[in-house]
């Protein structure tokens, strides 16, 4: 989720100073200031004139009487009545001219006309009441007293569609990540007004596929920063204080995760205790999933996700899913990106090194999502869109689909791991028990699943990112990681869908995590060198040669193979068949390029380290737990181990 954009912190509005403020809302205090641009954007001096906004800031009354810090910006110039866009977040809203002004901000929608209006939700910055993580929905619906995300949301729209002056009765929710998630809670009891939502990034389960694990394995680093950043004070966002540059290096010494309460936390921070209370996936999971709560939507809402989204690119793909079924009415519509958690927001043609060869943030809000908001909220005529709008990588080109994950023109198609760490469309021959590959899991030196030194993810000087599309060369060939390979393409390979590996692997210990990722191996293209006397090429593109970008990653904790809510030891050098889904992607493998496939049992700090000898809780390992273990990988045709690829027909 699900903390603040590093691109920007919610929106920022910018305009000139000059008209009448508009009346103020009852409630409220009066207008703080209207504002000017100072640095204006391509996308602010496109107006003309240029827009200018009152700033207003009202403490909401909830039904069980806590108020919520809220900031109302309404356009001067407006000669009509505007829909208004709402936005709840832990992240603080802007509080004057110096948090507003700026080059960047939706210029797609303060074109059309809105009023813009930021919440903090309960217990954060100037919002009364208790905050709760991700909190669930209400047991009891019929208790006016009980709140949850939703009532709160329905709440406000409420008293703003009372109090403040100049809306057309309509009004919008959008928001990315935590704001994304509060916008999708406002579906389950949705007020009359609300004619539309875009959610960027939500989360869907915090057990399975978000932010803080994945297939039941802790996201450490993030679990552990993101509780410091939001649980450590009210009045702001806290980053945890390091003490070393190198996360790796911390969070090894730190040792086992009893250590995290032991030393730092001392159980004042609620969600960590949380973790250490439900180390599966029981009823307090299950209640925060939309699993169990959203089956359909009477709102239109747009879900947008990234593919390299280092936080929620799960979310948004699993509510669209859930929600499928029941959409008759087309109300349901999906854009995914080449983008990291946020990258919609900037133009999206580069992550690190990857160009994706056009501004792709900018196509997406100026042809996607500012129609959208334009069509249900202002009754601007609109072409409807397409079901899904999918970026293929690789190809660079937008693309559509009347569903998805697509099964039309789509060939479920297997790539074996073979002998000398070959990959191969056809099975393995070799009918032998023995056929497999090994390596030694070391938890004391677990594979860093970036570069190091690995810096604290929410310092400005962070990788985290731009992790995923980092050279994965910087692992190949450690003895704790496997790679197979093909040949290079003899023609372009394009993916749409969803990627499952099967994996046939023992273990000499009792536990394991088995992390599998498919990677895009570019060719070793000729580069011609610079002529002699020629001046260093310094906006030279990044050489590319031989880069292995990682297509799709995750990770299975083998305790839960069979179930989330009863995990089991796993025999010792018993081979067992693992099916670990990399989730649906979109990308093309051009001719040339090689496909490889990796495969390893640590991925640190991102993941947490398995003991690699089975205990009931890993929160409650002991140091003595954490042992070597021989990891071995099938490739036999008893034990076929093969990644299936989605592969599109051209």
């Amino acid at each position: 989720m699900i903390r603040p954009l590093l691109v920007v912190v919610g929106f920022l509005f910018s305009g000139c100073a000059g008209g009448s403020s508009p009346p103020v809302p009852a409630g409220a205090t009066p207008p703080i200031a209207s504002v000017r641009v100072t640095t204006p954007s391509p996308d602010a001096t496109a107006l003309s004139p240029a827009p200018s906004f009152t700033a207003t800031r009202a403490m909401i009354p909830m039904r069980d009487g806590v108020k919520l810090e809220t900031m109302i910006f309404a356009p001067l110039r407006s000669t009509k009545p505007l829909p208004m866009l709402l936005n709840r977040s832990p992240y603080g809203v802007p509080s004057d001219d110096r948090q507003l002004v700026g080059p960047l901000g939706p210029w797609d929608l303060i074109a059309d006309g809105y009023i813009f209006v930021r919440q903090n939700v309960r217990g954060r910055f100037g919002s009364e009441g208790t905050f709760v993580m991700a909190r669930v929905p209400r047991e009891d619906r019929r208790d006016p007293q009980a709140i949850d995300e939703s009532t709160d949301a329905y709440d406000t729209i409420e008293w703003l569609l009372q109090h403040v002056p100049g809306h057309n009765g309509r009004v919008g929710m959008s928001g990315a990540s935590y704001a994304a998630w509060t916008a999708t809670m406002a579906l389950l009891d949705p007020h009359p007004a609300l004619k539309a939502i875009v959610e960027e990034a939500s989360p869907a389960d915090q057990f399975v596929g978000d932010d803080f694990h994945h297939n039941g394995a802790l996201r450490l680093s993030y679990a552990f920063e993101y509780c410091a950043l939001l649980e450590s004070s009210k009045e702001k966002n806290a980053q945890f204080a390091f003490d070393r540059l190198d996360t790796y290096e911390w969070y090894l010494a730190l040792g086992p995760l009893a250590n995290a309460n032991d030393r730092y936390f001392h159980g004042q921070m609620p969600t960590w205790n949380d973790f250490i209370r439900h180390p599966n996936r029981d009823a307090f999971w299950e209640r925060q999933s939309f699993d169990a709560h959203l089956t359909q939507t009477k709102i239109p809402v747009l879900h947008v996700g990234g593919f390299r989204d280092q936080e929620d690119s799960y979310g948004p793909q699993r509510i669209y899913e859930l929600l499928e079924p029941s959409d008759s009415a087309r109300l349901s519509y999906l854009v995914l990106g080449p983008w990291n958690h946020g990258g919609w927001g900037g133009d999206g043609r580069k992550l690190g090194d990857i160009d994706f060869g056009s501004d792709t943030g900018r196509d997406y809000r100026y042809k996607m999502r500012g129609p959208w908001f334009a069509h249900w909220l202002h009754d601007k005529p609109v072409t409807p869109p397409p079901e899904a709008q999918v970026f293929v990588s690789g190809k660079n080109e937008w693309r559509q689909f009347d569903e998805w994950p697509p099964v039309k023109k789509v060939t479920p198609t297997r790539l074996y791991l073979r002998a000398e760490r070959g990959l191969s469309f056809v099975p393995p021959p070799d009918r032998a028990p023995d056929a497999f590959d090994e390596y030694v899991s070391d938890p004391h030196n677990p594979v860093p699943y970036t570069r190091r030194p690995i810096r604290p993810l929410f310092q400005d000087d962070t990788d985290w990112p731009v992790w995923q599309v980092g050279d994965q060369r910087f692992v190949d060939h450690r003895p704790d990681v496997l790679s197979w390979e093909t040949a290079p393409l003899d023609g372009d390979l394009v993916i749409a869908g969803d990627i499952v590996a099967e994996l046939y692997a023992s273990t000499s210990g009792t536990d394991a995590d088995w992390i599998v990722k498919l990677i895009d191996v570019y060719p070793e293209a000729k580069r011609e060198p610079a002529a002699l006397g020629e001046p260093p090429r310094t906006n030279a593109a990044p050489d590319l040669r031989g880069y292995q970008l990682m297509i799709a990653g995750e990770v299975l904790r083998g305790r839960f193979r069979n179930s989330f809510a009863r995990p089991e030891p796993t025999a010792r050098g018993k081979m067992v068949k693992y099916k670990i889904d990399l989730h649906p992607h979109a990308h093309a493998f051009l001719k040339g390029h090689k496909i490889m496939i990796q495969v390893q049992s640590t991925w640190f700090p991102l993941i947490d380290r398995n003991p690699q000898k089975y205990v009931d809780s890993i929160y409650a390992a002991r140091p003595e737990d954490f042992t070597k273990a021989t990891q071995r990988i099938a490739r036999s045709q008893a034990a076929p181990s093969a990644i299936i690829l989605p592969v599109l027909s051209q």
